[in-house]
């Protein structure tokens, strides 16, 4: 795009008069259950994953709070890629064989 006549980097208004919009991410309990469930994590192990608490995930699999800002762009990326924060969990000794984590 640099070549294009194009910055490396966009404001807010830049984008808007080049008619790029971006769509509001809406994550509900289930949509969050199922990410989990796909990357075959523990609600606690998902927790240290996304660097939030335990707590959270439960208020957020049950309804009772909602992830806000980043944290919803980085379930999205997780609903499209389960295992891409699986790096985070090898300092424990932890990888994946066949889907599933092992020492």
């Amino acid at each position: 795009m640099v070549g294009a006549g194009f910055g490396t980097s966009f404001t807010a208004r830049e984008l808007r008069e080049l008619g790029v919009r971006m769509p509001p991410l809406r994550i509900g309990p289930e949509r969050i259950r199922t990410i989990r469930q796909k990357a075959r994590v523990s609600q606690t192990v998902f927790a240290k994953l996304l660097n939030v608490s335990p707590s959270s995930i439960r208020q957020w699999e049950q309804g009772k709070r909602r992830p806000t800002g980043s944290t919803k762009v980085l379930l999205d990326v997780l609903e499209k890629e389960p295992h891409v924060l699986d790096y985070r969990m090898e300092p424990f000794g932890l990888h994946r064989k066949k889907g599933r984590l092992i020492p």
